[in-house]
């Protein structure tokens, strides 16, 4: 019985999953394309600028490839993998995702996307092949390497693609369910608001 319970309360409309995603993913858009409009108007290009010693560095720069500045030759297909997977995101927020846990790991991630999205598709040199803002430099990081640049946007997509690794190995189901269950949530909640009645005619 607990289980069941457990597992209705955390349970959500369609709907309501797709109002968390739509919501924190506008936030972290609206988030990176503030930072790299920031980036942009304040700092200097190419040119390091210490916040916090060999912890954080502000370093603004244009970054044709994917994420961390890998790719920089292709930057068209990057263009349409963030494209298809912000569309595979909607959808799955459209008719699957009852889970908070994934409403708020994949709203997130879309955002994520949605930044660099913009990017690719709105900045110099032009449609599909627009260079992604970077200002973000974290030395400590690369123990010692050639350490990669990123944004707000960067962070996002690293950290919720973990997020999703993490509710994958625990066995979370985008409806809420849980594997090893032996019927959807939905049929969960039917089945555990019918047992008062049972138990009402068995008493009977």
């Amino acid at each position: 019985m607990e289980p069941r319970t457990n597992r209705r309360t955390t349970l959500l409309s369609r709907p309501a999953a797709g109002i968390i995603v739509v919501i924190l993913a506008a936030l972290v858009l609206a988030a990176d394309q503030f930072s790299k409009h920031l980036a942009l108007t304040n700092l200097p290009y190419q040119e390091p600028v210490e916040v916090w010693g060999q912890f954080l560095q502000f370093y603004l720069t244009r970054n044709p490839g994917a994420a961390f500045s890998f790719g920089e030759e292709v930057t068209w297909v990057f263009t349409l993998v963030l494209a298809a997977a912000a569309v595979t995101i909607i959808v799955l927020a459209v008719t699957r995702i009852r889970s908070r846990a994934w409403a708020i790991v994949l709203g997130l991630l879309l955002g994520g996307i949605l930044g660099n999205l913009t990017d690719r598709l709105l900045r110099d040199p032009g449609f599909l092949v627009g260079h992604v803002v970077d200002f973000i430099n974290t030395p400590w990081m690369w123990l010692g390497m050639n350490p990669a640049i990123y944004n707000v946007a960067d962070m996002f997509i690293v950290t919720m693609m973990i997020g999703v690794a993490l509710l994958v190995l625990r066995g979370r189901r985008l409806d809420g369910s849980r594997e090893g269950d032996d019927a959807p949530a939905e049929d969960a909640d039917v089945s555990a608001s019918a047992e008062p009645a049972r138990e009402s005619r068995d008493d009977d």
